[in-house]
């Protein structure tokens, strides 16, 4: 996990990135601001009342040189943010109700990102994934050609690292998701440097069973090889079928996935979350995520468990996914 990290340090030391975090008085996001500035890696914004930031900054011993501090309440440029707030919203708010929800820190460090005085946000230490995720739709929104964001996590024990989608945020996802969710993830393998080789999973290998579920995937299938045919990619696969090369001999003798899959794709909000829980808790990988891909700037959604580590990495991820 350490060389994942440090590629990614690598990539965004120096770019001058800057990342809001709304939870401007949460020990962990400060313990990883003060670490962000103090290695010089990126430019952070935290969001809060100044005097309450910075007396529990120094209950903690923490330093915040570098640590941009904006406060709602007092922000200069205010008045454009709700300007724009209204003009995005396209007649769903008023200016009224546009000065009420950007005192939310959430609103307003999504429209930070949204007017380009930030690169990108990291959220959720303190709130739900939909306080997160809500003002990211509304405002910044999914990119051209994009339906629904997606949440990924990127899997990583030593050497090894893998990506599973969707274990966040769509429940029931159908074929059009799944294509969509197979291409973004594969584009988020990428940026890690991780050359995608996507298997779309089933309880079915190629027709061993047939059902709804099975021809969900495998129509997936047929459109995301039309969306992207450069990708390298295939379905439906159990996941031994996509993982183990000699149980792809047997099952899937004729596929370009050859048990060597790196992205996988499950065919269900349910499936995705057991299955990265499983490898975490049983096989020991660290998830990172969820990473949101689909939207046209990145916002990204920490677990409430988190620690001060998580934000530091979130981060990194957020900062590589502006650039």
């Amino acid at each position: 996990m350490a060389d994942l990290f440090s590629t990614v340090q690598e990539k965004v030391a120096g770019k001058d990135v800057k990342i809001v975090f709304p939870e401007g008085l949460d020990e962990r996001i400060l313990e990883a601001v003060s670490k962000l500035a103090g290695n010089k890696v990126l430019n952070p914004i935290v969001i809060g009342n100044e005097n309450e930031i910075q007396t529990k900054a120094k209950e903690l011993n923490l330093t915040l040189d570098g640590v941009e501090i904006y406060d709602p309440h007092t922000y200069e440029g205010m008045e454009d943010l709700v300007q724009a707030f209204v003009e995005r919203r396209k007649g769903k708010a008023t200016e009224e109700q546009a000065r009420k929800a950007l005192l939310d820190e959430n609103y307003f460090g999504t429209m930070l990102v949204y007017k380009g005085l930030a690169h990108g946000l990291v959220s959720g230490a303190a709130h739900s994934t939909a306080d997160t995720v809500r003002p990211a739709l509304q405002i910044i929104k999914t990119k051209e050609g994009v339906k629904k964001t997606s949440g990924v996590f990127i899997m990583a024990r030593g050497e090894e690292q893998y990506v599973f989608a969707d274990c966040a945020i769509n429940i029931a996802p159908d074929s059009q998701d799944l294509a969509e969710i197979a291409i973004e993830s594969a584009n988020t393998a990428k940026m890690f440097d991780i050359e995608p080789r996507v298997a779309m999973l089933s309880f079915s290998t190629k027709g061993s069973a047939k059902s709804d579920e099975t021809e969900k995937v495998a129509d997936a299938v047929k459109i995301a090889k039309e969306k992207a045919p450069e990708l390298t990619l295939d379905g439906e696969f159990q996941f031994d079928a996509a993982f183990v090369p000699s149980v792809a001999e047997k099952k899937a003798p004729d596929s370009e996935i050859k048990g060597d899959a790196n992205v996988f794709v499950f065919p269900s909000l349910e499936a995705g979350n057991i299955g990265y829980k499983i490898a975490q808790r049983l096989g020991n990988f660290e998830a990172v995520g969820p990473i949101l891909q689909g939207l046209n700037m990145p916002v990204n959604d920490l677990s409430r468990g988190c620690n001060a580590e998580d934000v530091y990495n979130l981060a990194l991820i957020t900062a590589v996914q502006a650039l």
